[in-house]
């Protein structure tokens, strides 16, 4: 029996590499890409072994292109998309579970049914309407169509669910109402699930490509996703500099999950859990 044992924790464990393997290999050859010349990585020589350590790359895209700008583009509209998220979610949240209203059901089948709908099947529309609205390339055009989450308000309203009703009527019979209930008493018992769910939103946020990639037509307006996509020329592409911006736009976040990753985790966990 123990043999049997050892010998499926091997197979577990080799498994587990394996898969670690394929899943960091990708990454290894973009970095290898990155330090290297466009001649070396165009030849038929590029083998998987680093070979040389060529910085000129990043130089380049340091200096030759809007990184910097992108860079606070995309820190400034994730910021402002997972605050406002996080907010307008717990609030709507907090209505449909604890207040009493004619239509609350109803508002709450709308929550979960548009939960189902990809965000992709929306873009035309949503593009019309800020088109006629004149928000495209401008701030309000690339936040408010990424301000609906419903996942948010429905991780909410479960964990709002579940917070006993004496501990309500508790605080309205000391004379608090609900903006005392939601920030002073609800939000720092949920402190861990809204911090899960602003990592998640943040990150959505940053590698959010589709709808920003529509709504800005100009380079000093273009988040880090679609600035990479200027990186190319007329002369054709460059693939040592189109891997340094793509590693360079993606290091944010990849500090952000591995400071965070406990965090992360749950909030994967939750909406799993929703979603099943």
């Amino acid at each position: 029996m123990k043999s049997v044992r050892l010998f499926e924790n091997w197979v577990l464990t080799l498994g587990t590499f394996l898969a670690a393997a394929l899943w960091i290999f990708p990454l290894y050859w973009a970095f290898l890409t990155s330090i290297r010349s466009e001649d070396r990585v165009v030849s038929n020589e590029a083998g998987i072994i680093p070979d040389e350590f060529n910085l000129a790359n990043y130089i380049d895209i340091l200096w030759d292109t809007n990184l910097v700008t992108w860079y606070i583009n995309s820190i400034g509209t994730a910021v402002i998309i997972t605050v406002t998220v996080l907010i307008s979610g717990m609030m709507c949240a907090y209505a449909i579970s604890q207040l009493r209203f004619p239509g609350r059901r109803i508002l709450y089948g709308v929550v979960l049914c548009s939960f189902m709908v990809p965000s992709q099947a929306l873009v035309v529309t949503q593009f019309i309407l800020m088109n006629d609205l004149g928000l495209i390339n401008t701030w309000a055009g690339i936040i408010l169509p990424q301000l609906v989450v419903p996942v948010v308000i429905i991780v909410y309203k479960q964990f709002f669910d579940a917070v006993p009703k004496e501990m309500r009527e508790a605080v309205v019979l000391d004379g608090g109402g609900d903006y005392t209930l939601l920030f002073k008493v609800y939000l720092p018992l949920n402190w861990g699930i809204t911090t899960a769910l602003a990592i998640i939103t943040f990150i959505m946020a940053w590698n959010q490509f589709l709808w920003p990639f529509l709504a800005v037509t100009t380079e000093d307006m273009m988040t880090i996703p679609v600035g990479i996509t200027q990186v190319n020329d007329a002369f054709g592409v460059f693939y040592a500099r189109l891997m340094s911006v793509a590693l360079l736009g993606a290091m944010p976040v990849a500090i952000a999950y591995l400071i965070f990753q406990k965090k992360v985790t749950e909030a994967v966990m939750i909406s799993s859990g929703v979603k099943g």
